[in-house]
């Protein structure tokens, strides 16, 4: 295996700058992993390939305004954007700016404080603000957007999902952003069903890996939860013969995250006198899935179009095959499908 198996020419003119209102008139792409087939729609028309039954897990963590402007002492500027909360007033940050090393102050554009506590790898930096950063970032705060995304966004709001709740992620379960309130409803009175798992996003999920071996590629570590009330709702719906299915890679790498660590434990359970797929979860995960890898509790997935040589699109891979995603991938240029998170989905089963 070798991360340039998993590279693709994408001229910037198929990267999504803007979202399409409303959120469910973006184009769907429903490919069956078994037969390579493939079907042309638009998001709305998802409930075609669902059933009553069916379960969609889906990443219910908000985006903070996490991109900080700041100054030096000197007057020279800075920039703190938040990656990773590790206490009520120490964040891992990337920092932006010359000379900012262990030891040095920074001030925000309002008068708070922050010093870098130590240096991390690359422009990674662990810093120490005066008080909870949070009570600044309605004023101080912008929202990261990806760095292919050039154009400014006009509604904050079209870069949160509509059942987004808890603040933690840098970046967005994009997968989630076709979703509306009117779409979610007449999914709901056909008979399916939805729970909401937790993993707070870094930016890392946009790196490229780099090693010419992927399986070398040290996978970033995100933290993530599923309840036991969504413990409960996935092992009936398994032990009811429905589909558990992941609404982006994040709500994918929580469910497969718990799923190994109930695999992992000899204490089983039992739900309906099936035995258990999976517990409650809460912690970090750095699980890496790549091909060769077992899903455990992933019956398909809805997606968006992933960067070349990306983990994302190795995890998808995993999942439907590597010809079969690229192939895909080219029908979808040829098509002129949006890519990357303002872009178009896919529905994988």
């Amino acid at each position: 295996m070798r991360t340039a198996d998993f590279d693709y020419d994408l001229p910037e003119a198929f990267i999504a700058q803007t979202p399409v209102e409303p959120r469910d008139s973006s184009r769907l792409l429903v490919l069956n992993r078994k037969t390579g087939q493939l079907e042309h729609r638009f998001f709305r028309e998802i409930g075609m390939y669902l059933r009553p039954g069916d379960l969609l897990v889906v990443n219910q963590t908000r985006v903070i305004p996490a991109r900080l402007k700041a100054h030096k002492p000197t007057g020279g500027k800075a920039e703190i954007l938040l990656l990773r909360r590790e206490s009520d007033t120490v964040w891992e940050c990337l920092v932006g700016g010359k000379g900012l090393g262990e030891g040095k102050i920074l001030k925000l554009e309002d008068g708070l404080e922050a010093e870098i506590v130590s240096s991390l790898e690359g422009s990674r930096r662990r810093v120490r603000f005066a008080e909870p950063v949070e009570n600044h970032l309605s004023k101080d705060g912008q929202m990261p957007l990806p760095p292919y995304i050039h154009q400014k966004l006009t509604d904050p709001e079209r870069y949160q999902t509509v059942y987004a709740k808890t603040p933690g992620s840098a970046a967005a379960p994009t997968a989630g952003l076709h979703f509306t309130p009117r779409l979610m409803a007449e999914l709901r009175e056909m008979g399916v069903q939805f729970a909401e798992v937790t993993l707070h996003v870094g930016l890392d999920t946009f790196a490229p890996v780099t090693e010419t071996d992927p399986r070398e590629h040290q996978i970033h570590t995100e933290w993530c939860e599923l309840t036991s009330a969504v413990a409960e709702k996935i092992n009936a719906t398994k032990a009811a013969g429905g589909r558990v299915i992941g609404v982006g890679t994040t709500s994918v790498r929580t469910l497969e995250s718990a799923a190994n660590a109930i695999s992992n434990d000899p204490a089983q359970t039992t739900v309906h006198g099936s035995a258990a797929i999976v517990r409650p979860f809460a912690g970090p995960t750095s699980i890496y899935i790549l091909p060769g890898y077992q899903y455990r509790i992933v019956d398909a997935i809805i997606t968006n179009f992933h960067l070349p040589k990306s983990t994302l699109i190795m995890m998808i891979s995993a999942f439907a095959g590597r010809e079969t995603v690229l192939s895909a991938y080219e029908t979808a240029k040829r098509e002129g499908y949006r890519f990357f998170s303002f872009g178009d989905a896919m529905f994988i089963f």
